[in-house]
């Protein structure tokens, strides 16, 4: 097996973690490659990217090209998707040249030539104000938003930036797509869950837009975006006792009743 070792140089502490963890690579006697994030290459048999969520989203789109699955050792905050701690390395990789881990396939979403795991997030290109929208979906008009902006998001994206603007949380597995407008002007306006097959269309009032993808900003100024499923998926591998509602547990505090948080 050869293990690929992505890093972000941004990312505090990462020098220290690296070391320690090739020193159990070469203790184990496993074959290994290092990459900055900005320099990563397409080979390998499965990739661990130390850093946070927004590394590893990065990563995962990247060796989705390949159908690398990629773990991520969590330097971060959150450590949503990056779950395995330094502390457990040794653990993992013991694991890993076992075989005793799962890859988990996460849909994505793609509009021209980028691609989203998490979300596409449009706005008007003025960010002080809010803005009109006009949502289709496969060529027909749905309705308008007036609000500060749309987050379409896959099923992973659900519990990022589409939960803290008030949309549904979906499991990771499932099949579909996620619009939730971003602080609506209106109280009748609610989160809207499509099949993944469907094309999302974004318009704007004003013939300006503002799009970020996976949160870093990509293009500004454009008519409109059409959005739809990727052909290619992510490949993101677990340890064995993975389980996605304790995470939601863990990370989110989600069922916890505030007296025992």
């Amino acid at each position: 097996m050869k293990i690929n070792l992505v890093y972000n140089k941004f990312i505090p502490e990462y020098k220290k973690t690296l070391e320690h963890i090739k020193s159990i690579l070469i203790k184990k006697s496993v074959e290994f490659d290092i990459y900055e994030l900005e320099k990563m290459q397409g080979s390998g048999d499965i990739t661990f990217v130390i850093g946070g969520d927004g590394t590893l989203l990065r990563a995962a789109r990247f060796y989705s090209k390949y159908e690398i699955p990629v773990m991520g050792i969590n330097l971060g905050r959150l450590g949503f998707l990056a779950q395995t701690g330094v502390n457990d390395f040794e653990q993992i990789i013991d694991s890993v040249l076992k075989n005793e881990y799962k890859i988990e396939n996460r849909e994505m979403l793609l509009s021209g030539e980028y691609i989203a795991l998490n979300d596409f997030v449009i706005k008007g290109c003025n960010p002080s104000r809010t803005s009109k929208f006009y949502l289709e979906i496969n060529g027909k008009t749905v309705c308008d938003y007036i609000a500060d902006g749309l987050i379409i998001a896959t099923p992973t994206g659900s519990t990022a930036y589409g939960l803290s603007a008030g949309g549904p949380v979906l499991h990771p597995e499932l099949s579909a797509i996620v619009i939730v407008p971003i602080c609506p002007h209106t109280l009748n306006v609610r989160p809207l869950v499509i099949p993944a097959n469907e094309t999302v269309t974004v318009k704007s009032a004003d013939r300006l837009l503002s799009v970020a993808i996976d949160g870093y900003d990509i293009t500004k100024s454009v008519d409109a975006i059409s959005i739809s499923l990727a052909p290619q998926k992510a490949k993101l591998a677990f340890v064995e006792n993975n389980n996605f509602y304790s995470v939601l547990r863990d990370k989110l505090n989600w069922g916890v009743s505030p007296s025992s948080v």
